[in-house]
């Protein structure tokens, strides 16, 4: 079945930066969009980050864009976000998601593919 896992999250102080990985199994990966989402405390879901099954083409929400680089290794099955100059805004807790791009990942639909996530802490 389809399975994505989610690591690499943790505690840092404003300015840091982490690695998050998502191993991804149970489906083409490599034929596969992806996307990272987040979800804050009391808020809802985010739309953060997406790639192409290729990885050529990568997309950003403006509010990370210069800060957050997504990637992926098609070889490993595994979709990676690189975090930079992390703010207290960015804590929360982040998940991969499959086949969908923007607002359209955040759907029921696609909620159901969610890994359990990482959870990323930013203290100021």
């Amino acid at each position: 079945q389809v399975q994505l896992v989610e690591s690499g999250g943790g505690m840092v102080q404003s300015g840091g930066s982490l690695r998050l990985s998502c191993a991804a199994s149970g489906f083409t990966f490599s034929k596969s969009l992806m996307s990272w989402v987040r979800q804050a405390p009391g808020k809802g879901p985010e739309w953060v980050s997406g790639i192409d099954s290729s990885g050529d083409s990568t997309y950003y929400a403006d509010n990370v864009k210069g800060r957050f680089t997504i990637s992926r290794d098609n070889a490993k099955n595994t979709l990676y976000l690189q975090l930079n100059s992390l703010k207290a805004e960015d804590t929360a807790l982040y998940f991969c998601a499959r086949n969908c791009l923007d607002n359209v990942c955040l759907s029921a639909a696609f909620r159901r593919s969610w890994g359990q996530g990482t959870q990323v802490t930013v203290s100021s």
